[in-house]
């Protein structure tokens, strides 16, 4: 069984649909491209457009960032912990005298 990921969320719906008319390589790139790069369905990437949708997986979202030609944290941004938190720290017992 793979590993729950904590979504990733959309920074800003026109900035995906701008970058969409130019990525990093100069050309545009339509919604069943970008969809297929994901790996997801192309409602997926139209919802992100409309900003019906704002969540996508991590594995989306970098699929995503790296068809467009940019940086993941340029569209997208963490939810939940990113790392794990620090393990409480074991307290000091009295010793009976």
């Amino acid at each position: 069984m793979r590993p729950q990921q904590n979504p990733m969320v959309l920074v800003n719906a026109d900035l995906l649909v701008q970058l969409m008319k130019r990525t990093g390589d100069g050309r545009e790139v339509s919604v069943r491209d970008l969809a297929d790069a994901a790996g997801c369905h192309p409602s997926k990437i139209g919802h992100l457009r409309s900003g019906e949708r704002r969540t996508a997986t991590h594995d989306e979202a970098l699929a995503i960032a790296k068809r467009l030609g940019v940086d993941l944290l340029v569209l997208w941004e963490h939810t939940g912990r990113t790392v794990e938190a620090p393990a409480e720290p074991q307290h000091m017992f009295a010793v009976p005298a």
